[in-house]
């Protein structure tokens, strides 16, 4: 017996649901990559990426996953030898730094918790530390849908341009572009990295760089430079070196409605979107959490993701039996928990192309699935999140 014939809820962190309209766009004859209406649309989706970041440097586009955008961004600024300091607080930084070692870059990791945000003033004290500035760059995500946590992008900048250090500070943008505040310029950033499959509501496959001038002029001394991820390549005259060979037709179509839709929400309405699911999912897991079964993987609440929510499990309470009911009786895909917390847990994605119907009903599902399974929790979750949206989301 089961509930789930409709369509599917997708609730993972990545990726994630695709309008039915950014479909509609590959659903397309391919075109020729010469024509005189293709290198305008390249010309349109590399403007509109600085739009995103928020930065007046220079943007790349990479038929590449989020992995790609790393080396991409790696092999552009750094040699062979360079030391790199990894900001720790879950899955993804760590995972950056272990792609530079594959690079020949010494990876240096900042120990932090899954647990927590960075602290600023740790990055300061180590750079104060850095007395020969061997360190030449500071690897960090905004945030990591491992732990779910938000890293203060702003204040880590302005902890390194206290001590004077000249590092490159790179940010990991993969999960939060699109679904919270990023100001690249304004808060010192000189390469940051994202991807189209998440708060950009479009299909993998492809990634973004964005640099800096002092980004620029640093990749002209760059040993780890190659041919396809090269920087300077892909600003030749010819429009179609901008991808290092024949352009990637259909998922730029979609790229193009994707943004489209977020811009004509508004990026400032779309990131408000953004927190407000978060916060119906916050007082969720905060009802169901009072018997003490379930917790917030990130305990202060202001380090949480707008994007994401990262529930763990006591031991002796199966979360993999809960996403198995939800999916295989109600269809709803609730996320896993990866790296130190596999199996400990569940994650519940609220970014990109989500509203409050499809949250709410994702976690009554949840909700269900914990009454069934017998798993003690606090009654009242998906009402508590639909009194936190009444009460913000006025008449």
């Amino acid at each position: 017996m089961s509930v789930r014939t409709g369509r599917e809820f997708l609730s993972i962190p990545g990726p994630t649901n695709i309008p039915d309209s950014v479909l509609s766009a590959m659903h397309q004859p391919a075109i020729d990559i010469y024509k005189k209406d293709f290198p305008p649309l390249t010309d349109s989706l590399l403007t509109d990426l600085k739009r995103l970041f928020k930065t007046d440097g220079k943007a790349f586009i990479y038929i590449a996953n989020g992995h790609g955008a790393w080396e991409a961004a790696l092999s552009n600024v750094l040699s062979r030898g360079d030391k790199v300091l990894v900001l720790e607080s879950g899955q993804f930084a760590n995972g950056w730094g272990a792609t530079g070692g594959t690079l020949g870059l010494d990876v240096e990791i900042l120990p932090g918790s899954w647990r927590e945000a960075v602290k600023p003033n740790a990055v300061a004290e180590r750079l104060k530390q850095d007395t020969r500035h061997e360190i030449k760059a500071i690897l960090m995500v905004q945030v990591d849908t491992a732990s779910s946590v938000v890293n203060d992008v702003e204040a880590v900048g302005k902890a390194i341009r206290s001590t004077g250090h000249p590092a490159l500070f790179m940010v990991d943008t993969i999960a939060s572009l699109g679904t919270m505040e990023f100001s690249m310029d304004d808060w010192g950033v000189d390469v940051a990295v994202a991807a189209a499959q998440k708060g950009l509501m479009s299909p993998p496959g492809l990634s973004f760089n964005a640099a800096s001038p002092r980004a620029m002029e640093l990749h002209q001394k760059a040993n780890l430079r190659t041919a396809y991820w090269d920087w300077t390549a892909r600003m030749g005259k010819v429009h179609y070196q901008k991808y290092a060979g024949t352009p990637p037709e259909h998922l730029l179509f979609a790229l193009r409605q994707s943004m489209d839709l977020l811009f004509e929400e508004t990026l400032e309405a779309a990131i408000h979107r953004h927190s407000l699911l978060a916060g119906a999912t916050a007082a969720a897991v905060s009802k169901w959490s009072e018997p003490g079964v379930l917790q917030f993987n990130i305990t202060k609440a202001e380090e949480r993701a707008s994007a994401v929510t990262t529930v763990l499990f006591e031991k002796g309470y199966s979360p993999d039996t809960l996403r198995e009911y939800c999916d295989e009786k109600c269809g709803v895909v609730v996320g896993i928990t990866i790296g130190a917390l596999e199996g400990q847990g569940i994650r519940i994605a609220h970014m990109g192309y989500a509203n409050a119907p499809m949250l709410l009903g994702t976690l009554s599902v949840i909700e269900m699935g914990l009454k069934a399974l017998n798993i003690p929790h606090g009654e009242g979750g998906t009402q508590a999140a639909i009194e936190f949206l009444a009460s913000h989301v006025p008449a």
